[in-house]
């Protein structure tokens, strides 16, 4: 598969999952009364709207490194931070579930983009493309994304 088609596919799905989320969210008021709920409504939708965001930026700087890797560095930072926040109220709300326990792998991903972002020339010494590092990583996430999203609506 083309480098680009499969960013392109990537971005589309992640924010057609943007948008399904939003329609569980809206049919659940009460999450958006209770803080704990609301912010981990708010990690589900960032997890799938960080990747799309980074999706794209593959898609426009696939023929500069420096538009898709200033992108992923930022995207990379928010997520880690973003993710690192969430991992106690992900363990709180459901102390059981598969990614309650597996939550740390969030942050360690987005640390992996961060990196090969910055150093960019690492993968080609394994024979990948950088962007098709990047890619598996974002698959990586997004599957994460997943997790969190049946997780977290079936155990509140």
């Amino acid at each position: 598969m083309d480098i680009s088609t499969f960013y392109a596919v990537t971005s589309a799905t992640c924010f057609a999952l943007v948008g399904l989320w939003w329609s569980v969210v809206k049919d659940k008021p009460e999450w958006h009364t209770d803080e704990a709920k609301r912010r981990l409504a708010g990690g589900v939708y960032a997890s799938f709207l960080i990747p799309g965001v980074m999706s794209l930026a593959a898609q426009i700087g696939v023929e500069s490194s420096l538009i898709w890797r200033g992108v992923f560095v930022i995207a990379a930072g928010a997520g880690f931070s973003f993710s690192s926040k969430l991992i106690n109220l992900t363990r709180e709300a459901n102390p059981n579930g598969a990614f309650s326990r597996n939550s740390w792998v969030v942050p360690v991903l987005y640390g992996f983009v961060l990196f090969f972002a910055i150093f960019s020339g690492v993968p080609q010494f394994v024979g990948l493309h950088p962007l098709q590092l990047e890619g598996l990583l974002l698959c990586g996430l997004i599957l994460c994304a997943h997790g969190m999203a049946w997780e977290f609506s079936t155990a509140a």
